[in-house]
């Protein structure tokens, strides 16, 4: 492969960083900006030891990214693969749910220097390595296909900002992006942006976020939830940002005069919002309750802190509204509570997930809301009309079924590689 200047002046200004990385990295976990008591991973040195066996290693800019990773590591851990997740900032959550993999494990990925990859990828050994998104970390991918080890993007994406930035750089971008065995994007928007940027063997596969399946449920806990709310009304503000929340406590106080014993679930984008939720119900003199679901009747406004709460309200519901959707906007993944069987109720700014509100609204599995009004009026709506509310949340688990399979589709395309010996890999020069 033609040697790229840019790319070879990267590797020698990022090796010449390797030499007071370790002092970098020990003042930013002073500072908080990185897990002190396992700093030395950012380094390069392993925090565990290397499992038997095949190891797929899947890097992932952030815990956020990687949350949608799920349904590809447990297909990898049927074929036999531990896994390993890779990020830059954070541990995803996920990986400590009964789903996720015995074998896999989490490391920080390194500082992006060849010193520091090579003592990364020394140690660890992959049969393959799998980048989410665009998270190009120019070093691992050279270290890595000097190795001779496969390298698959996939879930590839782009924001149309992002492809034309680095569309100026393609003397740069596209020696990396040649390096790649498969490029797996989500549209064929992708599919077409990553082609112009230098990747080969483009396939458009989905989006992987598409895949999550709902957590399961405490049953007992479930049970005694189901008790406590009885019969009365019951519906979630899921994900909610400031702004947001603000319009759910109104709703919830027009509603309440048509549904007395109505319960409002509020689930905050963040649990550190919860005090600040229930000091805005009490002001408007609203009964609130904070994270307590496991005795006495619950309040007319519940505050739930975490999504693992929230999965036991989708399950009684029937109904959300699905935040990030009125304010900050980008939207959220409504899979999850449709296919629990909600009705998913959104504003208009869902651009991260146009397609499938586009194809739930379409069908009447959803509903766009734009205020406070139009919130309480669709809800009143649905929690008069059982027939119907039935139908729309039967709507919406049918339609989050369809839009599935991209894990799938990775599988296959990456057959090549699980089915063969780590011996047979190619190797790029």
């Amino acid at each position: 492969m033609k040697a790229s200047p840019l790319l070879a002046m990267y590797r020698w200004a990022s090796a010449g960083f390797g030499l007071i990385g370790p002092l970098v990295v020990y003042w930013r976990a002073k500072l908080g900006h990185e897990d002190f008591a396992r700093r030395r991973e950012r380094l390069g040195w392993p925090g565990l030891p290397r499992p038997k066996g095949g190891l797929a290693l899947v890097h992932a800019a952030s815990a956020v990214e990687a949350q949608s990773l799920t349904p590809l590591l447990e297909k990898l851990g049927t074929l036999g693969f531990g896994t390993l997740i890779s990020t830059g900032r954070g541990v995803p959550s996920r990986l400590r749910d009964s789903r996720s993999p015995p074998t896999t494990l989490h490391q920080f990925a390194p500082l992006d220097t060849p010193q520091f990859m090579s003592r990364f990828l020394d140690h660890w050994q992959p049969d393959i390595i799998l980048i989410a998104e665009a998270a190009l970390l120019p070093n691992m991918i050279v270290e890595a296909s000097r190795r001779g080890i496969p390298l698959v993007l996939v879930d590839a994406r782009l924001s149309e900002g992002s492809f034309a930035f680095l569309r100026k750089f393609s003397a740069f971008v596209g020696p990396l992006m040649r390096r790649f065995d498969v490029c797996l994007t989500q549209t064929e928007t992708d599919a077409t942006w990553f082609a112009k940027l230098g990747a080969q063997k483009v396939q458009v596969v989905g989006r992987l976020k598409y895949d999550l399946v709902p957590l399961p449920a405490d049953q007992p806990s479930l049970a005694r939830l189901m008790a406590r709310i009885g019969t009365r009304p019951v519906w979630v503000a899921d994900g909610v940002y400031p702004g947001e929340e603000e319009i759910a406590l109104v709703a919830h106080r027009r509603l309440v005069r048509q549904f007395p014993d109505l319960l409002s679930v509020i689930v905050p984008h963040s649990p550190k919002r919860g005090f600040e939720i229930t000091q805005a119900a009490a002001k408007m003199g609203l009964a609130v309750g904070l994270g307590d679901r496991d005795s006495g009747s619950l309040p007319e406004i519940f505050i739930a802190p975490t999504s693992g709460e929230a999965g036991l309200f989708y399950r009684i519901a029937g109904v959300i509204f699905a935040g990030k959707s009125l304010a900050f906007g980008g939207g959220r993944n409504p899979v999850e509570a449709a296919k629990l069987g909600c009705a998913v109720l959104h504003g208009p700014d869902v651009e991260d997930f146009e397609e499938i509100y586009a194809a739930l609204d379409r069908v009447g599995g959803g509903a766009m809301i734009s205020d406070a009004d139009s919130l309480a009026a669709q809800l009143a709506l649905l929690l008069s009309d059982n027939t119907k509310l039935r139908a729309m949340a039967r709507a919406a688990a049918q339609t989050a079924e369809t839009f599935g399979g991209a894990s799938g589709r990775i599988l296959r395309a990456i057959e090549y590689v699980t089915t063969e010996t780590p011996t047979t890999h190619r190797a790029i020069s």
